[in-house]
């Protein structure tokens, strides 16, 4: 078993509000009290990992650094069968606009766009399969670390359906289901998700259940 999160306030290492909300409300019958590494005022560390594994290890050891507390990080994805897994660990820079200073955002629609039009240019037949994966690391100060993995099957759809969730949620239907995650309720989300599969492995070994 892995060292215990021990403490009842967690940083959560990201500056998305979706992101911190969405976890938050995993952890919350824990009696786990979350804040964000934004809301610490604590810099997004450089992504540099080449694989989901490095890049929430860097993000969870950076906001425990930073902190003083454990801090928890994910990094998940989108992997497209046809495209070889891509964008996988690169899901996030497919939807960051460019300007000629630099970065200016993230536009999901564009992101999602980019993958369809991959698959578009395989034909008619492509195969739309793919998963999301997501990896859970949980780092404190003294450098200690543990690492989960969850994911989840499903297909690619087209256009975009639904207001709810966040990134490329709206063109993903996960296996057995009709509606894209974007028209799934959060508590439905919560129960079949990537994110829900790798904190269903974190609850087993932090609280055993």
């Amino acid at each position: 078993m892995s060292r215990q999160i021990g403490s009842e306030t967690l940083v959560i290492a990201t500056h998305n509000a979706g992101k911190l909300k969405e976890i938050s409300a995993l952890l919350a019958p824990f009696g786990i009290r979350c804040i964000s590494a934004g809301s610490l005022g604590l810099p997004e560390p450089a992504e540099t990992g080449k694989t989901f594994v490095e890049n929430a290890l860097i993000k969870a050891r950076a906001a425990a650094e930073g902190s003083g507390l454990p801090a928890l990080a994910d990094d998940s994805g989108l992997c497209v069968d046809a495209l070889g897994g891509r964008p996988g660990v690169y899901t996030a820079d497919w939807a960051e606009r460019q300007w000629f200073e630099g970065p200016v955002g993230r536009d999901w629609y564009m992101a999602m766009g980019k993958v369809e039009g991959l698959l578009c240019e395989r034909g008619n037949d492509v195969d739309r399969s793919g998963h999301f994966v997501c990896v859970l690391a949980i780092a404190w100060p003294d450098g200690d670390s543990a690492v989960y993995e969850g994911s989840v099957r499903g297909s690619l759809t087209w256009p975009p359906r639904g207001t709810l969730g966040f990134g490329y949620d709206p063109v993903f239907v996960p296996q057995g289901r009709n509606e894209s995650f974007a028209e799934i309720g959060a508590d439905e989300k919560h129960r079949i998700s990537h994110r829900a599969d790798a904190f269903a492995k974190l609850v087993a070994e932090q609280f055993g259940s």
